[in-house]
């Protein structure tokens, strides 16, 4: 019998025995290919580059607590992320994972205003349907209401506006432009219902993922995001933990949308999955307001900046850009899309296919042509990855993706060294899963 706390009690998991390029090996010797294990396994299982950073550095030193010392790895890993962060992110505050890494946004956020002499910036607008963490300060940011629902007496007041959720929420007649506009004003209509001068920050991910599925917003949306955070000197922080690192095309997310923010999320793919590590860049006159202020952040972890963490992220993100993974994310996503919409694009009941890199999913309904879901009791989402596992593939179905209670979708993140056969293996794989149990 298990000591362990499981996430779900009542399934009985295969245990995890290797890893090998894409795929996942359990304890009998079955194969798994590997698309799905929340967008953390950027560079597969195994790579020899990552492994040896990480012994090289136990051997070094294990540990040294940054109240009293920095290292080595994380300088370095510093300096190589703000060599490629865009606009004018300057310093890199490391942790242990993406809830850290949203939480630490918010505070910093709030701290910054403090240090300016704007105590009364107190509130963050997010949006509906986004997903920023699990820890209390990061669950009143998401949107998910499934997520939030029992613990809503214990979060944080935040108030949400709607999605850039084209699929599902633009009107008959509507241009992809207008409708991107319409949803961006919304920011600026909740910011003159709060209080210009009481929002300190507006939070949200370049691109959408567990909870609504791989999706990007339309041309001009965040341009007209950062334009409206700028006239009214609101924070933008972007959450690119899931979206990340090279996951979109880019190291960076938001490079394709051409903006930058003032503060930025990434986890995941920052340490592939070799060790738990997360960070928030932040602007240098954020920084530098704090600098000048108190000279505190009055924030902290244990394990931040952990020097076996960094090392390993340190040569993730080496290989990340040495080899321009980022770019092959972008050309093997664009072949995958082609693959799915093959396969997909006439399902009666696949009714959207989207994503950018390698970053990809589908939506299922129960009806393509008037896009209504299934109802929530069919548990189609559970269903697929349950059948998916028995084809010997991960993927990452998810349920609630129109409301937080109904909707459903699958999700795709494989490995940005997949290969074009891998990327049949996986269509076909999902293709059976999906027809076993629709």
């Amino acid at each position: 019998m298990s000591h362990v706390f499981p996430r779900h009690t009542k399934s009985e998991l295969p245990i995890a025995a290797g890893g090998e390029g894409c795929y996942l090996i359990d304890s009998t010797g079955r194969r798994y290919l590997d698309c799905g294990d929340a967008a953390v396994s950027c560079l597969g299982h195994s790579n020899a580059a990552v492994v040896k950073a990480v012994q090289e550095q136990v051997e070094q030193i294990a540990f040294a607590h940054t109240g009293f010392m920095t290292s080595e790895p994380a300088e370095a890993l510093a300096d190589l992320l703000i060599e490629y962060a865009p606009g004018d992110l300057d310093r890199v505050y490391f942790v242990s994972g993406g809830s850290e890494a949203t939480e630490a946004a918010i505070k910093l956020a709030r701290q910054y205003y403090l240090e300016t002499g704007q105590p009364e910036r107190r509130h963050v607008i997010a949006r509906r349907q986004s997903y920023h963490g699990n820890t209390l300060g990061a669950l009143s940011a998401g949107g998910n209401e499934w997520r939030r629902a029992q613990f809503a007496p214990m979060l944080i007041e935040m108030t949400h506006i709607a999605p850039c959720y084209e699929y599902a929420e633009k009107t008959e007649g509507e241009s992809s432009f207008d409708y991107g506009q319409r949803v961006a004003n919304e920011l600026e209509a909740e910011i003159l219902r709060l209080g210009p001068g009481t929002v300190m920050a507006f939070m949200v991910e370049p691109v959408v993922g567990a909870t609504l599925g791989a999706v990007p917003a339309v041309e001009g949306y965040f341009t007209r995001i950062r334009e409206i955070c700028d006239k009214y000197g609101v924070l933008l922080i972007l959450d690119e933990v899931m979206c990340g690192m090279g996951r979109t095309g880019h190291l960076f997310a938001c490079d394709h949308d051409g903006i930058a923010p003032d503060i930025l999320c990434i986890a995941k793919g920052l340490g592939a999955g070799y060790q738990p590590i997360g960070a928030m860049l932040c602007s240098g006159r954020i920084y530098d307001a704090i600098c000048e202020g108190s000279g505190f952040f009055q924030h902290g972890h244990t394990y931040i900046g952990h020097p076996v963490a960094t090392a390993a992220a340190l040569a993730v993100v080496r290989e990340l850009t040495s080899r321009d993974l980022p770019a092959r994310a972008g050309v093997m996503g664009d072949k995958l899309q082609t693959l799915l919409e093959s396969r997909f694009g006439q399902h009666p009941n696949i009714g959207d296919i989207r994503g950018r890199g390698l970053f990809r999913a589908l939506e299922l309904v129960s009806d393509r042509e008037t896009k209504a879901p299934f109802d929530p009791s069919r548990g189609v989402a559970a269903s697929i990855k349950k059948a998916a596992m028995a084809e010997g593939l991960i993927c990452y179905p998810m349920s609630g993706t129109r409301d937080g209670r109904n909707g459903d979708h699958v999700l795709l993140a494989p490995p940005f060294i997949i290969e074009e056969e891998q990327l049949t293996e996986l269509v076909d794989k999902l293709d059976r899963a999906i027809t076993s149990v629709i």
